[in-house]
């Protein structure tokens, strides 16, 4: 049976999860207690309805804990979303995933057992600057405090070399996941795999060892 979701703040994050899941096929219930909201997001969906999720009843007479995932969305209030993740949690729903405001609210959200927290307008920014920084650097995702994934245009500094021979793991301390080329990934990449300009290398790897590579694709792209 296919997964239900419920999404609970109607605003662009949430509403733009509620109408992604729906596009891919899921069965999403859609929560706001702004009518305004309601109504617009009603005209593509199927199940929005207007209630406080802050209100236990009302989330009981929606059978929330019966749904797979609930993503809190709720956008400036905080206190409405602490409460709401606090109530999910005690209903019994098996997941919940709330977007976060920053890092205190994120902690606070986290001790009264959200299951995943999000910072959307942080990663969002960290991607954009990365992606500033360097128009080889296609993606940026954080893994944690530490470590994250890169997506690497691969220019003039890779072209016809192998990984043997870029030797990315001992010179940057980062390690090649995947080789991406035309549309094509190669997720096993072996050391003679000869890489080419314009290929996607997906790499893995400590923030400070990946700055050292984004500074050789920088000083590459720029000569």
């Amino acid at each position: 049976m296919s997964k239900q979701f419920a999404v609970i703040g109607l605003g662009r994050f949430g509403s733009s999860v509620a109408k992604t899941l729906h596009s891919m096929g899921y069965e999403v219930l859609a929560i706001d207690r702004d009518s305004g909201r309601v109504q617009d997001l009603a005209q593509i969906l199927m199940h929005v309805i207007e209630a406080d999720s802050t209100d236990e009843m009302a989330l009981k007479a929606l059978g929330i804990r019966n749904f797979d995932v609930v993503v809190v969305a709720i956008g400036e209030d905080i206190q409405a979303s602490i409460m709401t993740t606090l109530i999910l949690k005690e209903m019994g729903v098996k997941k919940v995933v709330v977007k976060a405001q920053n890092d205190l609210h994120g902690k606070v959200l986290e001790k009264i057992g959200a299951d995943k927290v999000v910072y959307p307008e942080r990663d969002m920014g960290i991607r954009l600057v990365h992606n500033l920084i360097s128009p080889n650097i296609l993606d940026y995702v954080e893994l944690s405090n530490d470590y994250s994934i890169i997506e690497v245009k691969a220019s003039k500094f890779f072209d016809g070399e192998t990984l043997q021979s870029l030797n990315i793991r001992q010179r940057f301390g980062c390690n090649v996941m995947a080789i991406k080329r035309n549309d094509k990934y190669n997720i096993t990449p072996s050391a003679k795999d000869v890489v080419r300009t314009g290929d996607t290398l997906v790499v893995i790897g400590h923030n400070d060892d990946l700055q050292k590579l984004e500074e050789v694709c920088v000083n590459d792209y720029e000569a």
